[in-house]
């Protein structure tokens, strides 16, 4: 059974933080937030910029946090809320915006737009200074393992240089290279009962990237638990909380079965 252990609060946000988490205390965040009107959370609303420094207030230095959001299209127009999140962290509370990485979608459901049918959403990594941890996740080269002729395609000077380095202008492909900052997952097959479900696959994802076993992930959106069971399986301290008794419950179930199942032999 994972040694992880986990809190998880029924309340506001922002009363949560302030009560339960001190100041430089979390790792990584990983969460998305209601946005516009494409999530509907039982009627409840937030505060966006309050949120945005307790994030900053309870991240340690080099720590991230992982924002997940998009827009809506009003009137033909999109929002742009998800840039304007972005610049508050970055302006206002004195986050680095590390990098602006996409999650897209495989299998997006059709619509029928005058416009190409939206697929992605934005993932914002935000850092307090320069991350502490950083694992990239590997993926295999399609070529992996076979040479490379470089031939002309490379000034005549460097040619000659990686000759007398290698003996020749062949160079072997790595086999392995970094995961580049798109990341596709199908979407789907997750709970009915929540709105706001995103692939287990993401939050795993970035917790294995931006925390080391032992280190505490926060989920202040905790919708359907998918970040907090992705944490304590991975050995990883969590808490979440959502203001929703609905939503704290089904996660608590969700992480429980989780490490019920990971126990047994």
């Amino acid at each position: 059974m994972s040694s992880s252990e986990y809190s998880i609060y029924i309340g506001n946000n922002i009363d949560v933080l302030r009560r339960e988490v001190p100041d430089n205390s979390i790792q990584l965040t990983v969460t998305s937030p209601p946005y516009d009107n494409l999530r509907t959370y039982n009627g409840f609303k937030w505060d966006f910029e309050t949120v945005a420094r307790e994030l900053f207030r309870v991240t340690k230095p080099g720590g991230v946090v992982v924002w997940v959001v998009a827009d809506a299209t009003v009137k033909g127009s999109e929002t742009g809320t998800s840039f304007r999140h972005a610049l508050y962290f970055r302006d206002v509370c004195g986050f680095n915006l590390h990098d602006t990485m996409i999650y897209a979608k495989t299998n997006p459901i059709p619509q029928t737009h005058n416009r190409y049918e939206q697929q992605f959403e934005y993932m914002f990594i935000l850092s307090k200074g320069k991350p502490s941890v950083f694992h990239p996740l590997i993926v295999a080269t399609k070529h992996g393992g076979k040479p490379e002729e470089w031939g002309n395609r490379r000034p005549v000077a460097e040619n000659a240089a990686r000759r007398r380095r290698n003996g020749s202008d062949t160079r072997i492909t790595s086999k392995e290279k970094p995961l580049y900052n798109i990341w596709y997952y199908s979407v789907g097959g997750g709970n009915a009962k929540h709105p706001g479900v995103f692939p287990d696959a993401l939050a795993r994802d970035h917790i294995l990237s931006w925390s080391d076993p032992g280190d505490t992930v926060l989920d202040p959106f905790l919708g359907s638990g998918m970040t907090g069971e992705m944490a304590v399986l991975n050995g990883r301290h969590f808490i979440g909380c959502d203001i929703s008794p609905e939503y704290v419950e089904m996660s608590r179930a969700r992480i429980k079965q989780a490490l019920t199942f990971e126990s047994q032999p």
